[in-house]
């Protein structure tokens, strides 16, 4: 393998990308003769064949199959260091990931985030909701908000706040089904809830803590799912405080019984903690959690406060 021009990755992942030289050339704003010249060169530098030619189109090989992550990794850094340099010039910007929790980013992060956004035009966010832990040490995420935070590795770890869960049901379900008056009749109903093997943090896994035994009926790996079925009257579901107060048709049940307590933590990369634009996001999230604290509590703060 010789020497390649780094700048003919663009060209082989603007053509596996589009499956043509006639697409790639009017994305890259160049003529077909040159692609094919860039491809021509990257194949010859490499000593193996990348796509194979057909009339209908440019068909990656096993070899070009090969490449394209690692070429797919480089596009994304070259496009990140170049939005960094030109924010750098223009105060604060440039990319920064954060990863979440679904609760927390979507019912309470993004609403929040167009605000932040105004506020600094140079600075792209990149806001991951999945059900999976993201590695900060692998660049997966530049933050994270979790409910583990890492206890080994060069982290700096910060709580965000304490937060309340309840078991909620909608009025008309709770009008029309047993009453509950003791935890043990909560077996008499209908529980919604987390898939049962994909529950991936055991401060999710809760429903044993409500009333042992308990399983739900109907699973999802999204809470915004389980929260719309709890709304539609399909049976009671154990949410954060913050989430249940956005609908009045939810109500708590046996709330100064029947609670949990748990945390956000944010956790950030201790080489990457120091950067203005890190630190601009974090400052940010800080502030926004700590003017809503009572919501994040619900009526855990009265219950708690009565004993």
């Amino acid at each position: 393998m010789r020497p390649f021009d780094w700048d003919d990755l663009r060209y082989f992942l603007s053509v596996a990308q589009s499956g043509t030289v006639s697409q790639a050339a009017r994305r890259l704003g160049v003529d077909h003769a040159t692609i094919i010249r860039r491809i021509d060169a990257l194949e010859r530098a490499m000593g193996v064949k990348l796509f194979e030619r057909t009339p209908r189109g440019y068909y990656l090989t096993v070899n070009g199959e090969r490449l394209l992550p690692s070429a797919e990794a480089i596009h994304t850094e070259a496009r990140k260091i170049g939005t960094e340099m030109l924010a750098s010039s223009h105060g604060v910007g440039g990319i920064v990931r954060i990863s979440t929790l679904e609760g927390f980013g979507n019912f309470f992060l993004a609403g929040r985030l167009p605000k932040f956004a105004e506020q600094y035009p140079n600075l792209t966010i990149e806001l991951l909701t999945l059900q999976q832990i993201v590695a900060l040490s692998r660049r997966e995420a530049d933050i994270a908000i979790s409910l583990q935070p890492p206890e080994v590795g060069r982290f700096v770890r910060e709580k965000l706040t304490d937060y309340a869960l309840f078991v909620y049901g909608s009025r008309d379900y709770l009008a029309g089904k047993p009453p509950i008056r003791v935890r043990e009749d909560l077996h008499d109903h209908i529980f919604c809830g987390y898939i049962d093997d994909l529950v991936f943090v055991r401060e999710l896994n809760y429903l044993d803590e409500i009333a042992k035994g308990i399983r739900a009926k109907l699973q999802s790996s999204s809470l915004h799912a389980q929260t719309e079925a709890a709304i539609a009257g399909y049976g009671l579901c154990v949410l954060p405080a913050y989430i249940a107060a956005r609908y009045d048709e939810l109500v708590p049940v046996l709330p100064d019984e029947l609670h949990l307590r748990r945390s956000y933590w944010l956790v950030i990369g201790a080489d990457v903690a120091p950067s203005p634009r890190i630190q601009a996001v974090r400052r940010f999230i800080r502030a926004e959690v700590d003017a809503h604290q009572a919501s994040f509590l619900g009526p855990l703060r009265r219950i708690e406060n009565a004993e």
